[in-house]
């Protein structure tokens, strides 16, 4: 059987690159410990001109130790709904080799009731993230001034 490649195409071979810098010394990154930490990091990293007209998710990455990593910004919605992509989200978390999430979305319309899309994508998240020994600490819904949290309601 005769190759279809020749050497001349492996110059051509896109080589991948994992990296993951901090300008931030480990020692003098945030820990996360409580709901209300997170809260308090995402308000100050949300867009407060979209928080009550667009849904948005975004993702804190923290190391074992629970010292933030980075947010990720995982996406933007509509006034009801945002779609993620929980392989967008490993990825992320699998570069930066964080070893727990904490995953977050706003709702415009001010309701910190979870929906079911909302408790079954963290259900998806955390049984995805759990191959690869990746924990999913919590999962607020937060507004311009409030937040629930899925772990201090029980319901993660």
């Amino acid at each position: 059987m005769e190759s279809t490649c020749n050497q001349t195409d492996f110059a051509q071979i896109t080589e991948v690159e994992l990296v993951y810098k901090s300008p931030i010394p480990v020692s003098h990154r945030p820990i996360i410990k409580r709901a209300e930490e997170a809260f308090v990091l995402l308000r100050a990293v949300w867009n407060h001109d979209l928080i009550e007209i667009q849904e948005e998710c975004k993702v804190l990455l923290l190391n074992n130790g629970n010292r933030l990593l980075g947010v990720y910004h995982v996406a933007s919605g509509a006034i009801d709904h945002v779609s993620i992509d929980n392989r967008l989200i490993l990825a992320c978390a699998i570069k930066a080799t964080a070893t727990a999430l904490v995953l977050a979305h706003n709702h415009p319309s001010g309701s910190l009731q979870p929906s079911k899309g909302d408790l079954d994508a963290t259900q998806k998240l955390k049984e995805a993230a759990k191959l690869f020994d990746i924990e999913i600490l919590d999962h607020l819904i937060i507004t311009a001034d409030e937040y629930v949290s899925f772990a201090e309601e029980g319901v993660l």
